[in-house]
């Protein structure tokens, strides 16, 4: 007998504004539940002490995660000065304290060091594997972690107000990898102070938006009316700015077996000129490119030697 597959074939993202206090991964469940779906995943981790865009994929759009994993991300985080924790929020043991209270106009100073690509070493307590372990897990076993520092980027950094002498609100956009937590023990060691976050929310994920998202409570509420698929975004929303091929039906009927297809040299020199260099999940998709077919994602692939070659085939039906 074959197994009773369990959920529904529902293929999309959410744009999930996740509350303080929930996991990641518990927030993943309760939208999955809200659909009934049978497949769900999420790009990035939001820890349980921050809120704000968490991009939950729903069936086929888990294909596109590790393009989205790759996007940039805003936060608007508040720093409380005067303590440093073990873990850099305000979860984490006191490990220090001071007295001093930078001025605004040394924070804005001191933060523009930062701006460009810089090295920095991620947070103990983060998920970084250190032999096979992660960080947070021998951190909280009382083992000392130090993490080698990586190139990361932050693409800018303001200082939005000081509310008052012990806190700080700073928005910033940031590549791949960054850590808010590790900013700002960096931030305030660059001062002479003591610091953590006490408050984190991201605000964007690549193409999602704080705009664009919803509250758990809210997309509760619309799936108990029937109406939680009006939230729902295309499976091709998180390949916004990879080079897209429109295609017709034959192709589009060629690709989903897994067969490339040829391209008209204007073609080729079209989507030549809107690549980039890329890597995803450690590959090179420099010449990646997603196909289309009356707007609806078919599949990515890659172009070379005139052709298109499918490396993942989305298996969507037309009304998704």
């Amino acid at each position: 007998m074959s197994r009773r597959k369990k959920g529904e074939d529902v293929s999309g993202w959410i744009v999930l504004d996740k509350p303080e206090e929930l996991t990641s991964t518990n927030a993943v469940s309760a939208v999955r539940r809200v659909f009934n779906a049978n497949k769900a995943g999420h790009s990035g981790t939001l820890d349980p002490l921050a809120s704000g865009v968490l991009p939950i994929a729903l069936g086929e759009a888990t294909k596109t995660v590790p393009w989205l994993m790759e996007a940039d991300k805003a936060y608007r985080f508040t720093i409380a000065w005067g303590v440093s924790t073990a873990t850099q929020d305000r979860e984490g043991e006191v490990v220090a304290r001071s007295d001093v209270r930078p001025a605004a106009s040394d924070i804005v100073a001191a933060l523009a060091k930062f701006v460009g690509e810089i090295d920095q070493a991620p947070p103990a307590f983060s998920a970084v594997k250190v032999d096979g372990e992660r960080a947070y897990d021998l951190a909280r076993a009382g083992e000392a972690v130090e993490l080698a520092p990586r190139k990361v980027v932050l693409y800018d950094a303001t200082l939005e107000a000081t509310p008052d002498a012990d806190h700080a609100v700073i928005a910033v956009r940031c590549g791949k990898g960054f850590y808010i937590r590790a900013l700002v023990r960096d931030l305030a060691a660059a001062l002479g102070a003591q610091a953590h976050v006490s408050a984190l929310r991201r605000l964007a994920v690549g193409p999602f938006t704080v705009e664009k998202s919803i509250s758990l409570d809210a997309l509760k509420e619309l799936g108990h009316k029937g109406a939680a698929f009006e939230r729902l975004l295309p499976v091709e929303t998180a390949l916004a700015d990879i080079p897209a091929l429109a295609i017709n039906g034959e192709d589009a009927f060629r690709l989903k077996q897994g067969r490339p297809i040829v391209l008209l040299p204007h073609v080729v020199e079209d989507l030549k000129a809107k690549f980039r260099p890329r890597t995803i999940a450690g590959q090179d998709a420099s010449r990646a490119a997603v196909a289309l077919c009356e707007g609806q994602a078919i599949a990515l692939g890659d172009v070379r030697a005139g052709r298109f070659k499918p490396t993942r085939v989305f298996q969507l039906s037309s009304k998704e």
